[in-house]
């Protein structure tokens, strides 16, 4: 009888030294090389700043700072506006980076121009027509609140704060597994944080699910958090192998369950409209409806 490969480069196989062998799925990110480019503008107003008398000086780097500040905001803002854009059920950001940043951008121009001898006026027309083009480039900020038809705004906000706590777990984790310094062990995370992602939309989409999965989200996410904070500082130390495999293993049975619980909570899903389709189509025929 034919037998399924399952072995080290099998598409849903394991390496020899227990790692998932699946490919993870290709994340592009939100921020692109034009964001990074916002701070090349200040570093060189600093540098040529120097040599100037001290008003320049004192105008050039305080520029530059704006600047500098202006996109790193344009660069969160980035990020927050992707991660609203990729869910069912967000709130805006409570801060429009975006458009701070352009502010910023906007002011460190006027700067800018005093320190080279422009004038106030010209300065500041110099500074509307960068804030501008900032926001004619980057947009604004989400401003409304994002949600599904037909759910009240009470659960659709409760189940908002869960993912954001949820979002908060995943990203202290992330951050945690990094100082092992092994980017085998922090692809085996991120395909963890996949799975609970996954959980996280299928709340969204329903958030009836909210209930059955609360403790997924919550102590297991948070349990889980703990055990790769714990981890990392010790395999930061010894590099214990030990300590690697139960790691591993642990990862392992989480990502099982949230898939099993996963799909659970779809076929629930699946089967509560069918249950309503039913109730609907019994109460049009008791209305004289006849559905063909």
């Amino acid at each position: 009888m034919a037998q399924r490969y399952g072995g080290t480069y099998s598409p849903t196989g394991k390496s020899a030294d227990g790692y998932d062998a699946r490919p993870l799925k290709a994340t592009v990110s939100p921020t692109g090389a034009r964001s990074n480019l916002l701070f090349v503008p200040g570093a060189l107003l600093a540098f040529l700043s120097f040599g100037s008398g001290p008003e320049a000086l004192a105008l050039g780097l305080g520029g530059a700072a704006t600047w500098t500040l202006g996109a790193w905001l344009t660069r969160e803002g980035l990020k927050a506006e992707a991660a609203y854009h990729e869910r069912k059920v967000a709130r805006r950001p409570a801060l429009p980076r975006k458009i701070l940043g352009s502010l910023l951008i906007g002011g460190g121009t006027v700067l800018a121009g005093m320190s080279h001898d422009v004038g106030l006026t010209g300065s500041a027309l110099y500074g509307v027509i960068a804030a501008a083009l900032h926001l004619t480039a980057f947009g604004l900020d989400p401003l409304r609140n994002k949600s599904l038809e037909g759910v009240d705004e009470f659960q659709q906000d409760r189940v908002a704060r869960v993912v954001d706590e949820a979002e908060a777990h995943l990203t202290a984790m992330m951050g945690a597994i990094r100082r092992a310094q092994d980017p085998r062990l922090e692809a085996r995370v991120e395909r963890f944080q996949q799975s609970v992602r996954e959980m996280l939309r299928t709340v969204e989409e329903d958030p009836r699910d909210l209930t059955a999965s609360r403790r997924f989200l919550g102590v297991y996410l948070m349990g889980a958090r703990d055990a790769t904070i714990k981890f990392a500082d010790i395999y930061g130390r010894n590099r214990d192998v030990g300590a690697k495999s139960d790691y591993l293993m642990l990862l392992t049975d989480l990502e099982e369950n949230y898939v099993a619980k996963t799909r659970k909570l779809l076929e629930d899903s699946n089967t509560d409209l069918t249950v309503e389709i039913d109730v609907l189509r019994d109460r049009l025929q008791r209305e004289g409806v006849r559905l063909d």
